[in-house]
């Protein structure tokens, strides 16, 4: 682990979640060594939230997040990710009370995607860092593309189910980009509902990191800037849980 991977993974110890600028996240991937192969695949990696499907699991009033899926696993020094069969994704009541218990199967992210430098060296970033905190296991990975819309007469919610935990170890938000919008501030809280603190993922590449067993998150709903012109907001959202 680097330096700065290291100090990253004292931080969240210590304080349960981490911001993380884009600079700062942009260092950490390319301490790889693969920075060429990064800068090669982004434009088609980003581009790829262009081609998402509506999530048809929220009820009425809430059509404004699309959204693509996939299930990975990795072990303790692999630099690679396993693509496991499609499966649905399922949240109990009591982490998604608006969408949960029932499962949930969302379009596949596309395998190229998948397979891309980018996405690969993102979970490959996440598997050391979080080995950090469960060493020597194999990790259960789910990762998620969201587009959250905005329009004038319907905000966006990033986070729908309000402040809540996802039911896993740790969680990865990273910005891919923003679009017309403002707010979508993240803000992280203790289990008894107090704020620990809050940021604005702005740039793409600001990312959060989050001890889900220990922290709460919940995103503010997001607005055009220009309500004549398409606003949008997207992120990559990668769970880690311990098999």
């Amino acid at each position: 682990m680097t330096p700065d991977a290291k100090t990253l993974g004292e931080q969240i110890r210590r304080d349960g979640f981490a911001f993380v600028p884009a600079a700062q996240m942009q260092a950490l991937f390319a301490a790889s060594g693969q920075h060429s192969a990064w800068n090669d695949d982004w434009q088609h990696f980003a581009s790829s939230w262009n081609d998402l499907v509506l999530d048809t699991y929220l009820p009425e009033g809430h059509r404004y997040r699309l959204r693509r899926h996939a299930t990975l696993s990795m072990r303790a020094g692999q630099t690679r990710a396993r693509i496991e069969p499609h499966q649905p994704h399922y949240q109990s009541l009591d982490y998604n009370p608006l969408a949960g218990g029932i499962q949930r199967w969302f379009e596949p992210i596309a395998r190229d995607v998948i397979e891309g430098a980018s996405m690969q060296r993102i979970l490959a970033f996440c598997r050391e860092l979080f080995d950090g905190f469960k060493p020597d296991v194999e990790w259960h990975i789910e990762c998620h593309q969201f587009r959250i819309e905005a329009r004038r007469d319907a905000p966006g919610q990033p986070t729908p189910e309000g402040v809540h935990r996802d039911g896993v170890d740790y969680v990865l938000v990273l910005l891919i980009g923003r679009a017309n919008i403002a707010s979508g501030t993240t803000t992280t809280h203790d289990l008894a509902g107090n704020q620990l603190g809050s940021f604005t993922l702005s740039a793409p590449l600001d990312a959060a990191l989050v001890d889900d067993a220990r922290v709460k998150h919940g995103v503010t709903p997001v607005q055009p800037i220009d309500p004549a012109r398409p606003a949008h907001r997207d992120v990559l959202v990668v769970t880690f849980r311990a098999k």
